[in-house]
């Protein structure tokens, strides 16, 4: 008994193995599956910007948008952070009987109760000229039918809708300019498209306006020609409209605007050799 008491305890230690790495927590997973969304999103957005038009980006644009009217008889706040957007007009009631301040901007003034213009003759006029650029749209694009003009002639045209009335703006090409050098004299296409103008303004009854616009000539030239030579492509625009059988009383205004308004930020870039034939509004 002595003996075992003076003995020395043992100790027994057992030494835990653990197998692996361990656990080194998802975080990087997560980051990863973020990079690979965003990924997803950006090229959705390419394929998106490469796959639609002008207006059907305005369109997606819009359904995105986040300002929302708030009911038929209140525009919401005022002010930068009131919740005011580019489309204020179109997307916010106006307020009462009343304008809600003493010096209403025109995107602010009072609208009547209903939110909307009382004078039923502008709004018959103005859904009268919808339907004219539809019915003009749809002959130069071929919506629902033949269009008026050849795939190849239809990579000069571009359309918009101002206050002014329809656009329909013809412009040069890098490969194939609409006139003959730094001239007058029209090229092929454009009399091809000068053919297709006539027949298709004849759809309708409207006044029609002429502009013409070029490009910045080098600034060695002892005079520059800009101003002339826009009017003088203007001016014989006209004519060839006047010659495929356009009335020549629907021409109310022809004029040159030189190198003053760019269609590109490069002001010699060809693109903005160009000329605008206009369909006016009625009131115009």
């Amino acid at each position: 008994m002595g003996a075992q008491s003076n003995a020395a305890p043992v100790i027994i230690k057992r030494k835990k193995v653990v197998g692996g790495g361990g656990h080194h927590g998802g975080a990087w997973k997560v980051a990863y599956a973020d990079f690979v969304t965003a990924m997803m999103a950006f090229f959705m957005l390419m394929w998106l910007l490469n796959a639609t038009t002008e207006k059907q980006r305005k369109g997606i644009a819009d359904y995105f948008s986040p300002t929302i009217p708030l009911s038929r008889v209140s525009g919401g706040g005022d002010g930068s952070f009131g919740g005011d957007s580019v489309f204020s007009e179109d997307q916010i009631a106006q307020n009462g009987t009343g304008a809600s301040s003493l010096k209403p901007s025109k995107e602010r003034q009072a609208m009547g109760q209903t939110g909307t213009d009382t004078n039923d003759s502008t709004s018959a006029d103005a859904a009268a000229f919808a339907e004219e650029v539809r019915r003009i749209e749809e002959a130069l694009m071929g919506i629902g039918g033949e269009s008026m003009v050849s795939e190849e002639a239809a990579r000069h045209i571009v359309t918009r809708v101002t206050d002014e009335g329809l656009i329909v703006e013809l412009f040069d090409l890098d490969d194939v300019p609409l006139f003959q050098g730094e001239s007058d004299r029209p090229a092929p296409i454009l009399e091809q498209l000068t053919v297709m103008l006539a027949r298709v303004f004849d759809l309708v009854g409207n006044g029609i306006a002429v502009n013409g616009h070029i490009r910045a000539l080098p600034e060695v030239l002892r005079e520059n020609p800009a101003w002339d030579l826009s009017t003088a492509r203007a001016m014989r625009l006209r004519t060839m409209l006047e010659g495929d059988g356009l009335a020549a009383e629907r021409i109310q205004r022809v004029t040159g605007y030189a190198d003053r308004k760019p269609a590109l930020r490069n002001p010699m870039a060809p693109r903005n050799n160009r000329i605008e034939v206009i369909l006016l509004r009625s009131d115009n």
